[in-house]
């Protein structure tokens, strides 16, 4: 399978470029499916997050423009992307998702904010765990954010947090979704700092402007 071999190659390809990789508390990763949650902050950590979770296999969400290319469409629909229309997505964004996590054995990676240059937690993550009876994995990535300073061989870390379980009999309403939000970000926030106490993420699309 192409996601195998993959996740092969790019892991050989992370240890030559970096070489500084680290992973910590693998053992919290549930057996079963389940859901990788965090901040985005680069456009490879969901990479990082999959090779981090090794050997368990991944769905990814990806935006709809970049299946328009046939050559890369190709390359995503043999690693379990798919395509997801940002501007309006549709009741599809969340039962596709569903029913890959019921009726597969593929795990998702998932990013509440949605794009890399918002910090607003959003609900498709507590509803696509819900409706598919899951657990969300809070993970962080700390490390250079762009693929050139990647061959600086700086430091990174993906930590992964411990399962947060979303109640199936309660009604996913605004006030328990506020709940979900803030165990999200609370795990986000305790991962950092216990990664590096002086961590402070810094959007280098918005420091450039």
């Amino acid at each position: 399978m192409l996601y195998s071999f993959l996740r092969v190659v790019i892991r050989i390809l992370v240890l030559i470029i970096n070489g500084n990789t680290h992973y910590l508390h693998q053992e919290r990763l549930p057996k079963g499916n389940y859901i990788l949650i965090g901040p985005h902050r680069t456009w490879f950590d969901p990479i990082l997050f999959a090779l981090g979770a090794s050997p368990k296999k991944f769905s990814f969400m990806a935006k709809k423009e970049l299946f328009k290319n046939p050559i890369l469409k190709w390359i995503l629909d043999h690693a379990n992307a798919f395509p997801v229309d940002r501007d309006h997505p549709g009741p599809s964004a969340i039962k596709h998702p569903v029913k890959i996590l019921r009726k597969s054995e593929l795990s998702l990676i998932l990013f509440p904010s949605g794009t890399r240059h918002s910090e607003e937690l959003k609900s498709g993550a507590a509803l696509i765990s819900q409706l598919a009876g899951v657990p969300l994995v809070p993970t962080v990535y700390q490390g250079p954010l762009s693929f050139k300073r990647l061959f600086s061989r700086k430091k990174i870390t993906v930590a992964f947090g411990e399962p947060i379980y979303i109640d199936r009999k309660r009604k996913l309403n605004d006030e328990y979704q506020k709940v979900i939000e803030k165990q999200m970000q609370t795990a986000f926030d305790a991962l950092d700092f216990a990664v590096n106490p002086e961590f402070k993420y810094v959007d280098i699309s918005k420091k450039k402007s």
